[in-house]
């Protein structure tokens, strides 16, 4: 197929564009980035990257664009800047919005114009939209929350079931992703190699995860296969606590996990962006298992050793 891939040049795209090199599909990269150190090189054609950002209208006019979208058989969208990392104010607040509301009107919109509208668009969201709770398990049917996160995910999944009906729709709210060299796990990384890890918070918060692997799989299967439709939580099936998250880490490194991070220092950090760590929300998927997907990675301990094999000469097995 020819695919048309947004935001899929950091963490995530990472993995999941040589998956779907490797299952024969023809790319067309949009990034903000340059292509410089990419390796198109070894894609054996199978990239066009185009440098232009997503998010302002003047780059669906690109006629390299316009050509893109309406060669593309399906659409990826996965724009979005990282929710946590910097302290949340009014500034920060409307990147994260227009990074991902804009970006998805936009792509709606070109598509609704297309000459060849593609087949299928997946559209990320995240397990935010069903705000925070201690004791609530979410699944796909669940409501949405009533925080800024909650709300944020409504109006980005709002955005993209914009898309005329002949184009399949697949909005996948995607939970915490686990792999070295990045996201949530790849900033607590460095501390408990160094045997200062521990809990951030109480340690009773929820975290619904799944790994990079099982997330670029279901990706892809989820552009290949029309059975997939509407809303996909993509978690493991086992969501857990963070005391069991940072215990479990700590193991699969062999260090000591036994020091918390207070949330007081977190909120300082963060502001009310601390509120994704410090609350969570334990999340599962009906679809997933009515789809029949099957995980490489379907427990914590699995996952983690994967995400630390050749940190720690641990000889846990998995």
């Amino acid at each position: 197929m020819h695919l048309l891939l947004l935001g899929c040049t950091g963490f995530i795209g990472y993995e999941l564009v040589p998956i779907l090199l490797q299952a024969g599909h023809q790319l067309t990269l949009v990034s903000r980035k340059s292509a410089r150190g990419y390796e198109l090189e070894r894609s054996n054609g199978q990239i066009d990257w185009l440098q232009l950002d997503p998010a302002i209208s003047s780059s669906w006019q690109n006629p390299q664009l316009t050509r893109a979208l309406s060669q593309a058989e399906g659409v990826i969208n996965l724009v979005g800047e990282p929710i946590t990392g910097r302290r949340w104010n009014a500034s920060h607040l409307k990147i994260l919005e227009d990074s991902r509301l804009e970006t998805t009107r936009l792509l709606v919109e070109a598509i609704a114009i297309s000459s060849s509208p593609p087949g299928v668009l997946i559209n990320a969201s995240a397990v935010g939209f069903y705000g925070t709770s201690t004791t609530t398990k979410f699944v796909e049917s669940s409501p949405a929350g009533d925080d800024f996160l909650a709300s944020l995910c409504q109006r980005w999944e709002a955005a993209a079931t914009a898309v005329p009906g002949s184009v399949r729709q697949v909005i996948i709210r995607i939970g915490i992703v686990l792999a070295s060299g990045g996201g949530a796990l790849g900033k607590m990384l460095p501390a408990f190699s160094a045997g200062f890890g521990g809990p951030i918070g109480s340690g009773r918060q929820w975290m619904s995860w799944i790994h990079r692997s099982d997330l670029c799989v279901l990706i892809q299967k989820a552009i290949e296969d029309s059975a997939w439709s509407g809303v996909v939580n993509a978690v493991a099936p086992e969501p857990v606590s963070m005391a069991v998250l940072a215990k479990e880490l700590g193991l699969s490194l062999n260090r000591p996990s036994f020091l918390p991070v207070p949330g007081l220092i977190l909120r300082f950090l963060l502001g009310d962006g601390a509120k994704v760590v410090l609350e969570g929300q334990r999340v599962a998927s009906e679809r997933l298992g009515q789809l029949g997907f099957s995980f490489r990675h379907s427990t914590l301990t699995s996952a983690l050793a994967a995400v630390t094999s050749g940190r720690s000469h641990s000889n846990r097995q998995t």
